[in-house]
């Protein structure tokens, strides 16, 4: 009796699908179980006699009362007759406990056999150092309050060991130079760039067409088509660029662009050159050539000279106080020194009427400006830029030095 009443597997390894078939068999049969004696029960079979119970609980119970026990005698070849007389007799609460018997007294498992983890071991804390606290050393019996109270005198650190990793092992260090380069879909490549040949035949016309449209000058062009081209030696030069626009005949029509752009530019700029050139991204030498090659260098020096002319024939005091700042422009023109000799003479004038009554040289110049409708701001530094200032202040009174009879 033993022997068939010891458990197969674990309770818990009972399939759900076929214990709930058996807790349902039970209770067509008038003997309901709960969920963990059926569980019990099936533990005594083997897993490959589970499609023996699901095709007895699939039929109608021969017998009655029959509980999870019962099924299973009734598995092992005992009628279902004497299977119910059993149930109701309390045969099977005795096999219950039978079987729970055998289980407490089954010896244990032998212990699997040792093998080799390549687990990482989990990282322990590293505790943080303590500081040392500092010995005091015992006062001397000739040790003053002075030389106690003084500061201590401490070693060096010591050098702080390499940083390591939670493993003991020292930590890499990467520099960025070290790093290797981007590869895939994270790669910058420049676009392959085409022979400058392909502006040369009749498909480069549309190309060129239109960025001569979108150019102010040719520098400009030469600039958007080296992105796209080679030329016969290397980079795309300015005579290869002109070549295709005259092969195409689109040469003038950028002319025309540049002589309006540069036009312009040189009359917002009153005529400086410094300042049309960065306006238009070109370089001193890269605009006069294009002057020259535009055919404009005549119109934008006649253009110059009238601004010169309106510079040194300027009737206002403070429209001249006002270019006498704008050094770099007169530069630019080639005007600074006839104007600064001009406005010299100018303004020895202008003081020579109010130098005897202004007490100082700021009164002066509030005089001179109040007169000729200028900022006296601008005349103080007009007079001190050019020289006049301290000459005029020892001719004021405030700078006489008194009489001593």
């Amino acid at each position: 009796m033993n022997r068939p009443w010891q458990r197969q597997r674990q309770p818990d390894d009972v399939p759900t699908p076929v214990a709930v078939a058996v807790s349902d068999y039970c209770r067509r049969a008038h003997s309901p179980a709960t969920p963990t004696e059926v569980r019990e029960a099936l533990a005594l079979l083997a897993e490959s006699d589970d499609f023996r119970v699901r095709t007895l609980t699939d039929a109608e119970p021969q017998a009655t009362p029959l509980g999870p026990f019962a099924v299973i005698d009734v598995l092992q070849g005992t009628s279902p007759e004497l299977a119910a007389t059993r149930q109701g007799c309390g045969y099977y609460d005795v096999v219950r406990e039978l079987a729970r018997v055998h289980e407490e007294k089954r010896p244990p498992a032998p212990p699997a056999p040792d093998v080799p983890s390549f687990a990482l071991p989990p990282s322990r804390p590293v505790p943080a150092p303590v500081p040392a606290r500092p010995e005091v050393a015992p006062a001397s019996a000739g040790e003053t309050v002075q030389s106690r109270i003084a500061p201590r005198k401490r070693s060096a650190a010591e050098s702080l060991p390499p940083e390591t990793d939670e493993y003991g092992q020292e930590a890499p260090s990467f520099l960025k130079r070290d790093l290797p380069k981007p590869r895939g879909r994270f790669t910058r490549l420049e676009a392959p760039r085409t022979s400058y040949q392909e502006l040369l035949r009749p498909s480069g016309r549309d190309a060129l067409e239109a960025l001569v449209e979108a150019s102010e000058h040719r520098f400009a062009l030469l600039r958007h088509l080296s992105q796209q081209y080679n030329g016969a030696r290397g980079d795309l030069t300015l005579d290869e660029v002109e070549g295709a626009l005259k092969a195409h005949g689109l040469l003038e029509a950028l002319k025309r662009r540049e002589h309006t752009s540069l036009l312009s530019a040189f009359t917002e700029h009153r005529g400086a050159s410094g300042r049309v050139g960065w306006a238009l991204g070109l370089s001193p030498s890269e605009l006069k050539l294009v002057e020259n090659r535009g055919g404009i260098a005549k119109e934008v020096e006649e253009l110059r000279e009238r601004f010169r002319r309106e510079a040194l024939t300027a009737r206002n005091l403070t429209q001249k106080l006002d270019l006498l700042g704008r050094e770099k422009y007169l530069v630019d023109l080639g005007i600074k020194k006839r104007f600064t000799d001009m406005l010299r003479r100018e303004l020895e004038l202008l003081v020579r009427d109010d130098l005897p009554e202004a007490p100082s040289l700021t009164a002066l110049a509030e005089a001179v400006g109040r007169k000729h409708g200028a900022p006296s701001e601008l005349v103080l530094r007009a007079l001190e830029r050019l020289g006049m200032a301290e000459a005029l202040r020892k001719r004021t009174p405030d700078s006489t030095p008194p009489s001593t009879t």
